[in-house]
């Protein structure tokens, strides 16, 4: 039998990256093809502009078929942006043959989905979280366990059906079926964290351009998920008005000279840029730049806080948070992080990769290869 291919698309508001990868023994991933375009017609991960969009997405898929020599009929597809929200909620079923099987625990998500969901929200994932039989807590797994009454407890994640409608066009569009889509942080999570890390208690947050993806994970199990509609973007805008550069300038600037802590830039420090209506390039302090980025980090750390206070799992979270998407290649965002949560801060990436991987060995691909990862997990829950 062939080893199986997984394909997953990350549409994110800065860039599109289509990834093809072969399964190969003991479920490693070898990357057959990479398609890496900039993002068109998408603000916050929402569609806002169809056409320029479902082009975007299309030359990145065509890229990464060249490059793996094989054709995309179907993937996983990144979701974020923040109209999506989530929901905790319960089954409960009789078990028939007083021993469970596949059926009931089926069921049991089942009467867990039978909540209030309005019109116009679509469900996309419904994620157990643990399972209670006849009142006994913490059942991993329930299967050919003996029992009259289960329990499950359930994660449920919908969003709005318009704006996922949208982005399924946009992927039809670029002749590509959607199998599945997955929420941003989920996908990080399948590559950034560790075992131990689930267990103890953690939170994955996901800064790319539009969006900062939060999940928390106890347990081993998902507990609770947030989009936050602010992201590297917002700072680079920042940057573009405070420095009265363009867009293009700013980011630019940001990459290469921006640090998330005003105290460890000497003022002596300077570098050169060209700002609007100047005949030539003027000296900036690297002290004006870091205290503009600074700011804005601070304000995105202080919105992950309140949100993580708000979901009232705060004190169970001895694993801290793994920061990850292209945000966290910010110097110094690290310590900037866990002085404003007070928790221990690490930065995680793609790792122990093998095939065209040169480019992909950092936190802004994240969601991108962890996509691959759940199209793995998919098949496991499958067979």
């Amino acid at each position: 039998m062939e080893d199986p291919i997984v394909v997953g698309i990350d549409i994110g508001t800065t860039k599109v990256c289509t990834l093809v990868a072969r399964v190969e023994e003991e479920h490693n991933l070898r990357i057959l093809g990479v398609g890496i375009e900039p993002s068109q017609g998408i603000r916050k991960g929402t569609i806002v502009d169809i056409a320029a969009a479902s082009q975007a997405i299309t030359r990145s898929v065509e890229k990464a078929q060249r490059t793996s020599g094989l054709e995309i009929t179907s993937a996983l597809v990144s979701l974020a942006g923040s109209h999506v929200s989530s929901v905790n909620s319960r089954g409960v079923v009789g078990i028939s043959g007083r021993v469970i099987d596949r059926g009931d625990v089926q069921r049991a998500l089942e009467a867990a989905q039978a909540i209030a969901i309005p019109h116009n929200r679509e469900i996309i994932h419904v994620l157990q979280r643990g399972f209670i039989i006849d009142g006994q807590e913490g059942i991993r797994q329930p299967l050919g366990m003996h029992g009259y009454r289960l329990e499950v407890e359930a994660h449920i994640i919908t969003a709005a059906a318009a704006t996922v409608e949208n982005l399924r066009q946009c992927v039809q569009a670029a002749g590509v079926q959607v199998s599945q889509f997955v929420l941003n942080p989920l996908a990080s999570a399948e590559v950034v964290l560790s075992e131990t890390e689930r267990q103890m208690g953690v939170i994955v947050c996901d800064i790319g351009g539009g969006t900062t993806d939060l999940a928390i994970y106890i347990d081993g199990d998902i507990w609770h998920t947030m989009v936050l509609a602010i992201g590297g973007n917002h700072i680079t805008n920042d940057v573009a008005h405070g420095l009265r550069l363009s867009i293009s300038q700013a980011e630019e600037v940001k990459k290469q000279y921006g640090i998330a802590n005003k105290s460890s830039v000497t003022p002596e420090e300077v570098f050169n840029v060209r700002s609007f209506g100047e005949d030539h390039p003027v000296k900036v302090k690297r002290e004006d730049l870091a205290l503009i980025i600074e700011a804005r980090a601070e304000e995105i750390f202080d919105l992950v806080l309140q949100e993580i206070k708000r979901s009232g799992y705060d004190g169970l979270l001895p694993a801290g948070m793994v920061l990850t998407g292209g945000v966290s290649n910010l110097p110094e965002i690290r310590s900037l992080a866990s002085n404003i949560l007070g928790l221990p801060v690490r930065i995680g990436k793609p790792e122990n990769l093998v095939g065209l991987v040169d480019q992909l060995n950092s936190p802004a691909y994240s969601t991108s290869v962890g996509l691959l990862y759940w199209a793995l997990l998919m098949d496991e829950s499958l067979s």
